[in-house]
């Protein structure tokens, strides 16, 4: 049976709901051109390439089935007692992989050494070898880095050839919608079509071809290694990526309504409606936001301790605080939107089209839809896409401190909590903040790439 948590019904709506803005904004015509430049920018569909595979994961993961039966060493399949989602089943390997404590990424070893007794019931210190991890080989130290080798190989082929089924039956729809076969390819190959079909293509071999490896060596491997109680950390930064997104999109919806309301409101009838909403946010940011969050945080996590009983899982308690951690960061970070989108209503409000509309007797919501709204639209998809990269950062900051999301839930603010402590070991055990660093940075970089684009695009103060 499937489930759906809290946060996964908010987020499926947010994507329908971006998706038909889309769809509208393309219906538009002083919409559709600047929607034109960003699919014809090499850079932010290069980034799009890079985003989509993060938005995958995330929909997988927030797709759960109820009463999934799993495989239990020495026994037979047996029912899940929590809801798994596709992600989980589809890295079933990485999941119920556990070794026994610390292994470095493509390792056969634990990485510290410990007492092992040999089979003739001597013991020395040594470090034994992973329970998963590479156990298909027979001597690692030699068949090691050739298996290695061979896999990486299989796994570029494979790549490969996934991203020729997909891309094959893609050209042919585009060959059969413009009709001239030969021009038309002959344009992609030499890069100069109007949408960057070379870029793209190529952007995508490459990731096709990494996954490809990656998922020959999570096979048999632990890829990124594991942490203090032998889980992979590869499955772990996956699992990740939903949180990131969750809050980074989430948290975006919460702010947009208090930005978009109040901000334009103050820039347009000015007098004692600005003076209030300028006391509001004023207020509000005099108060350090990071005692702000806390204080949230404790008061909801306080409220949830008196009503325990209605949380029916663990899952589900977690859900709740990661849906109010989400909730609490969008009502305190909507002023900086604010300030910005009134002081650009002050300067649209004394301009001539807006003037001579209240001189036609145009009425003032329609003024505010239909000729300072679209105005500041540019900044809005300006500082959306900026402060999605931000808050991805700031659940980091916040797991460092304890008021984060919950402990149970995998994110990469957790890893890197927990790899403050690691990188004080010895031998010191690197690889979870690494992990959580690159994939943090595979998300950050290119949402902030697209968000240059988006800016210059929908700008209209920027002549084509």
């Amino acid at each position: 049976m499937p489930q759906l948590l809290p946060t996964d019904v908010f987020f499926f709506l947010t994507l329908f709901g971006l998706f038909g803005l889309l769809v509208y904004s393309l219906g538009q015509t002083h919409l559709r051109r600047p929607w034109q430049k960003v699919f014809q920018s090499t850079q932010a569909m290069v980034s799009l390439v890079i985003l989509i595979p993060y938005l995958l994961v995330a929909v997988a993961d927030s797709i759960r089935l109820e009463g999934v039966l799993v495989p239990q060493a020495g026994e037979g399949p047996v029912a899940s007692s929590e809801p798994l989602s596709l992600l989980d089943l589809g890295l079933q390997r990485l999941r119920l992989s556990v070794e026994k404590t610390y292994s470095a990424p493509l390792q056969v070893e634990l990485h510290a050494r410990e007492m092992v007794r040999l089979p003739d019931g001597r013991e020395i210190w040594s470090t034994p070898r992973l329970r998963y991890g590479g156990s298909h080989l027979i001597d690692p130290f030699k068949e090691r880095t050739s298996d290695l080798f061979r896999r990486a190989i299989k796994g570029f082929f494979k790549g490969a050839l996934v991203w020729l089924m997909l891309t094959v039956p893609l050209l042919a729809m585009v060959v059969w919608w413009t009709g001239d076969k030969r021009r038309v390819l002959l344009d992609i190959a030499l890069g100069r079509s109007r949408f960057p079909w070379r870029a793209v293509l190529l952007a995508g071999l490459f990731l096709a071809m990494v996954v490809g490896v990656l998922a020959e060596w999570a096979a048999v491997y632990h890829v990124l290694g594991t942490d203090k109680v032998g889980a992979d950390v590869l499955y772990q930064s996956l699992k990740s990526i939903r949180t990131g997104i969750l809050i980074g999109t989430l948290t975006t919806v919460a702010t947009l309504p208090l930005s978009l309301l109040l901000g334009i409101l103050a820039g347009y009838f000015r007098g004692w409606v600005d003076d209030v909403i300028q006391y509001v946010y004023t207020t509000l940011n005099a108060i350090p936001g990071v005692l702000l969050i806390a204080a949230a945080m404790l008061v909801m996590q306080a409220s949830m301790a008196r009503h325990e009983a209605a949380f029916q899982s663990l899952a589900l308690r977690a859900d709740v605080r990661l849906l109010a951690l989400c909730l609490i960061l969008g009502l305190t970070s909507w002023t900086g939107l604010c300030r910005l989108l009134r002081a650009e209503t002050l300067k649209l409000r004394n301009l001539e089209y807006v003037q001579a509309a209240k001189v036609l007797g145009v009425s003032q919501p329609r003024i505010l839809l239909r000729h300072i709204l679209p105005n500041v639209f540019h900044l809005v998809l300006i500082a959306v896409a900026l402060d999605f990269s931000s808050l991805v950062l700031a659940e980091a900051v916040l797991s460092y401190v304890n008021i984060g999301v919950d402990p149970s839930t995998e994110s990469w603010g957790n890893m890197i909590n927990t790899a403050r402590l690691e990188m004080a070991r010895e031998p010191v055990v690197w690889w979870s903040l690494a992990s959580a660093f690159c994939f943090m940075l595979g998300l950050v970089l290119p949402a902030n790439l697209l968000a240059d684009v988006l800016r210059d695009a929908f700008d209209p103060r920027r002549v084509s």
